[in-house]
Parts: structure tokens; sequence; C-alpha cells
């Protein structure tokens, strides 16, 4: 037995799987609670051994934490990964949160929340208990740091990280996650307030960078945090964004698999996706509230009456039986 269990330790080892515990939680405030319970979906379900497939909405259920609004459950993953996921209320694609822009992925108008898992350490990986469909846990708000690295390449081998006056400047514990085009970003939660942070461009002390006395404070950067903030992305030991930066690109294949025409529009969209059984489309107003639902749609082409929407910004999310889902933005005239 115990040759067995080395042999298998091992076999982790050479693998690179690692287990971490990591926390999911949501609080669902004045939400009315789906009989069907509460979810997380994401692209860990599997690994974590919920079910056969990822962005499943019925296989991880979340439990109610005494009687209060938070629902929340703990997974084993592997660490030093990105991970994407929302919420549910309930147990259908469909029914799953909206995700405001700044805590989003954000980019080819993906609407999913992400984590990157960076510690091996015996404790449990735990953001908070983020509102259904908002940025942030209740009472905070949110920052995303974001730099561009692309002046000071390559990227140390330890990582990218930034240090801030609420955690003592530490630079070995908030890791930066990039989704290309080098540049590093990583969402926090802080109460409103005023504080200081500077990036590492590794994870001692001496890898800090040096920030112009233009926009220093004390030698660190500052920031007044009076609401839910996305920092742009600023060159390395600079005041500015990069000279060559470009970027990244908005469109790719899932976004283009969803045409909607006229875009704006007044009285009537036409939908029409590459996506499979289509069964239901959603569509949230600009703070994320779903204002319509279209079920058990089986054609590749549908019009929607938009006709008693107000102007504004929407988004339009396609489900597809499979849980695939695409988003686009629809201004409505």
């Amino acid at each position: 037995m115990k040759k067995l269990l080395s042999l298998l330790i091992i076999l982790c080892i050479s693998s690179g799987v690692f287990a971490k515990k990591v926390k999911f939680a949501v609080n669902m405030g004045t939400n009315t609670i789906s009989p069907n319970g509460i979810h997380v979906i994401g692209d860990f379900q599997v690994i974590a051994g919920f079910g056969t497939s990822d962005w499943d909405p019925g296989t991880t259920s979340l439990t109610q934490e005494g009687s209060s609004t938070i629902y929340s459950i703990i997974v084993n993953i592997p660490a030093f990964n990105k991970y994407e996921y929302k919420f549910v209320n309930g147990n259908q694609t469909y029914e799953a949160e909206f995700v405001p822009e700044e805590a989003r992925v954000g980019y080819n108008f993906n609407d999913n929340r992400w984590l990157y898992v960076d510690s091996l350490a015996n404790d449990t990986t735990f953001v908070g208990a983020i509102m259904f469909g908002g940025n942030a846990p209740f009472g905070k708000s949110l920052i995303r740091y974001k730099v561009d690295m692309s002046g000071v390449l390559p990227v140390s081998a330890n990582g990218t990280h930034v240090g801030a006056s609420y955690q003592n400047f530490n630079p070995a514990t908030v890791f930066m996650y990039s989704f290309g085009n080098d540049v590093y970003e990583i969402i926090n939660y802080v109460t409103n307030g005023t504080y200081q942070f500077k990036f590492y461009n590794g994870n001692t002390i001496g890898n800090s960078e040096t920030v112009p006395g233009s926009c220093a404070t004390s030698g660190n950067r500052s920031i007044i945090v009076t609401k839910d903030t996305v920092m742009p992305e600023i060159c390395f030991s600079s005041c500015a964004v990069c000279a060559l930066g470009v970027g990244v690109k908005e469109n790719s294949s899932s976004a283009l698999s969803l045409k909607m025409y006229p875009n704006p529009a007044k009285n009537v969209v036409t939908l029409n996706s590459k996506i499979k059984g289509i069964y239901a489309i959603v569509v949230f107003d600009a703070k994320g509230k779903q204002v319509m639902l279209v079920k058990n749609v089986e054609t590749e082409t549908t019009q929607l009456n938009i006709q008693d929407l107000n102007a504004g910004i929407y988004f339009v999310r396609l489900v597809g039986k499979n849980n695939q889902t695409t988003i686009q933005k629809l201004v409505v005239d």
C-alpha cells in the first residue's frame, strides 16, 4: 500500500497535477432564489470531479451559508492555472448571471468571471462572496490592475506581481495573469479609500519598478477608489501607456458566430448564428438586468421585437443546447 501511495504521489508530481482548495461564493442579495438552487459553472468542473462536461449548469450546486444570502462551495482544482466561471440562479445556462464589464474576462464580449490560482499553500483561495451580477463583494469595490511589460521583456520566470499598501507591498502574493500582448492584470477587492501600489517584474523587492516622479507618491503609484475601477495599461516604470502597445483584439470566431442587423435598431432586430441548436436568447440591459428571454429557438435566424425596450445599450446572449454561448452588444435607438 505504501509503495502504491508513493507511486501515485510521483505520478501527480511528474504530471504537474497539484490540487488546491478554491472557494467559490456568491451573495444573492435581494434576488429570488430559484427552486432549483444556486450553481456555479466554469471550465474547471470536469477536473474538479463534477460531471463529464464543463459549463454544465446542473452539476455544481452551492450551499447556503446559514441563513445568510451567501451560497458557496469549496472545490479542489490544479494550481497555476487561470479559470473562468459564473454563477447561475437555477440549473439552466440561460439563468446565468450577466457579469459587468469591469469584472469579466472582457475580450471578445466574453462575460465570464476569471481567477488565477497561483499558490500551493495549505489554505483555501477565496476572493470573497461576489454579488450576483456584480463586480465585488458587498461593501467593497473592484480594482483591476493592468501593466504592460513589453518594454522590459523577458518577464521574470517568477511572474509579474503587484504590491499595494493594503497588503504591505508584499511583492510575492498578488500574481498577475496575461491574456496576451504582454499585458498583465489581476482583480482585487478593497473598501473605498486611497491606496499606493507598484508593479514587480518578479517576486522580490529588488524586482520593483521605478515609478517616475511625475506620477509618484512617495516612490509609489497611487489611486483613490470611490467605485469599481479598471486601470489603464500603464507601461512598467512609466507614467503612460507603452508607445508600441497594440491592445487585445476583440474579434474572435466566438464573437463573429452571432450577427445582428440592423444595429443600432429600433423595433425589430434579426439574429443569425452559426451555433447549432439554440434554445435560449437572453437580453440584458447595461446594468446586467435581464429584460428579455426567448426559449426553445430552433432556427438559425430569429427576429426579436424590441419596440418595448428603452433607447440604450443592451447585450444579447445566445445559449446552445450544448451550453455553448456567445454574446454581442446591441444598441437600441
